[in-house]
């Protein structure tokens, strides 16, 4: 069923066009870059490079096999313009998405690290450059861990579901529920740079330009975040639906199965809590690592100690070190 919406004032725009309602299949492509010369780089990212000519967006969908629909669902997203956000196309959103992480992650945020270097190397003392590059690169590395761990878990997860199968703890709702924007340290270091930077007169258009371009990494990147929430979540929403048997939190087995030893077996989300535990870190810490709900940890601990019948940090550092879950020397 068709269910168009159209995002709000306050929400994150890439870059609004302004002479199209809403781009369709029968559209030229070329006629989509005119409109919005900033979708560009998400064309790339659906594998559409440049040379498409005269023909529509229908037709260029067709010769690189992207699903035309969820194409145009992305784009007008992006563009702040009416999208139809049903029955799209899960492996065409995880490959977009996953291309999206390779630009950012290879691309755009180390190029702009290197022009920072430049637009900031001036006459000011070098200790403010350096925590001006400190904390740009603090911002770097929590992005990578984001999108890292959305490329070896999320997407993974949503592969094993395109596959048919189940995967224990885990669920896309978990992910929302901890999908949080990246892009404010990228903010904040824009406003630094306006308000208190002084640049040198000969870099002002370096620095100029360089800003401009963090403008629009930053409203790239909160684009991206809001596509996996309102575009993937709903998606992988529906297809856990025809994926027989896929457990949440709140519905993992507390069964006591055992492996070939005699042991009582967890799955691979309880040990990764089970380490964290022994590692001594509170639910809020690890709900942070593992981008769980607090109250989704809380299941998982409580699960834990009655499969192992062990009902106390102390006692649940003691199995992971008798278990090689943990390295005893990484404990002191």
């Amino acid at each position: 069923m068709t269910n168009f919406a159209v995002m709000n004032s306050s929400q994150s725009v890439l870059f609004s066009g302004s002479d199209m309602l809403c781009y369709t299949g029968s559209h030229k492509m070329r006629g989509l870059v005119a409109d919005n010369p900033l979708l560009l780089p998400a064309f790339a990212r659906f594998g559409i490079s440049l040379g498409f000519g005269d023909r529509t967006v229908s037709d260029v969908c067709a010769s690189v096999g992207v699903d035309c629909r969820t194409f145009l669902s992305v784009i007008n997203f992006i563009s702040g313009k009416p999208y139809d956000a049903g029955e799209l196309d899960a492996r065409t959103l995880v490959d977009y998405l996953k291309s999206a992480h390779d630009y950012f992650l290879g691309y755009c945020l180390p190029d702009i690290r290197r022009r920072l270097i430049g637009a900031i190397s001036t006459g000011a003392p070098g200790d403010i450059a350096l925590v001006i590059l400190k904390f740009y690169d603090e911002y770097v590395s929590e992005v990578r861990r984001h999108m890292e761990y959305e490329n070896a878990h999320v997407f993974s997860y949503v592969d094993a579901l395109l596959s048919g199968r189940a995967t224990e703890g885990f669920s896309i709702a978990a992910f929302k529920d901890n999908h949080h924007p990246i892009a404010a340290k990228l903010k904040e270091i824009k406003d630094i740079l306006v308000c208190h930077f002084v640049a040198d007169k000969a870099r002002v258009d370096m620095l100029n330009a360089l800003l401009f371009d963090i403008v629009v990494c930053e409203r790239d990147i909160m684009a991206h975040c809001r596509v996996e929430d309102e575009l993937f979540v709903p998606t992988i929403l529906e297809l856990e639906k025809q994926v027989p048997c896929v457990e949440t939190a709140d519905t993992v087995d507390t069964g006591s199965a055992l492996d070939e030893h005699g042991d009582i077996m967890l799955t691979p989300r309880e040990r990764d809590i089970v380490i964290c535990i022994a590692r001594g870190m509170s639910n809020k810490e690890i709900a942070d690592k593992l981008f769980l709900s607090v109250h989704t940890v809380a299941t998982h601990r409580r699960n834990i100690c009655s499969k192992l019948d062990i009902h106390s940090a102390s006692g649940m550092t003691v199995f992971a070190i008798l278990h090689g879950l943990v390295d005893i020397e990484s404990m002191s």
